[in-house]
């Protein structure tokens, strides 16, 4: 005989599960000792042991109460629905994975929309004070300390290619200078 405690870390769950399954007659209402202490026999282990397989493998407590219902019944046909329902949500997380792949290959096309352009970053530039020569000095810094950032806050900015690569060229030569 168990207590509620010493089954339910017998079958590694927790108490508040085992006395869940009683209050919905998964388990039925054990014995009491004269403490008024939940009693389990070798029967009801049995049980909640079933119940672990079954969970384990998946099953709804509804299924799991259909099968334990009938003990003379095969659990078979549930067990077959299951797969079924197991082989559709692996179909449908490979089809997730395929999506994530393909977006992760194309990068650009998560990448956010045009929230700051070219245009608006010199308007804010200029209205905080920056020169002509002071942007060309913030470039060539941002180039000389990060350059791949100072790339992806161009590319961000959404200037063409062959305008990034003379800002950095430009920026480059700057630090020579």
């Amino acid at each position: 005989m168990l207590t509620v405690t010493q089954l339910a870390r017998q079958c590694g769950l927790s108490r508040s599960t085992l006395l869940y399954y009683e209050s919905i007659g998964l388990l039925t209402k054990p014995v009491r000792t004269s403490g008024n202490y939940r009693s389990y026999s070798q029967k009801d282990i049995q049980r909640l042991q079933q119940i672990c397989v079954y969970r384990n493998v998946g099953l709804t407590l509804v299924d799991i109460r259909s099968i334990l219902a009938r003990p003379e019944s095969d659990a078979s046909s549930v067990l077959q629905r299951r797969l079924v329902e197991l082989d559709a949500e692996i179909t449908q997380r490979r089809d997730h994975q395929r999506a994530i792949l393909k977006l992760l290959q194309n990068k650009k096309s998560f990448r956010r929309m045009n929230v700051v352009t070219k245009e608006k970053w010199v308007s804010i530039m200029k209205a905080s004070g920056f020169s002509e020569a002071d942007m060309h000095r913030w470039h060539a810094e941002f180039e000389k300390s990060a350059p791949s950032e100072h790339q992806e806050f161009l590319e961000f900015l959404h200037i063409p290619a062959a305008e990034i690569t003379k800002i950095r060229d430009w920026s480059r030569k700057q630090q020579t200078a």
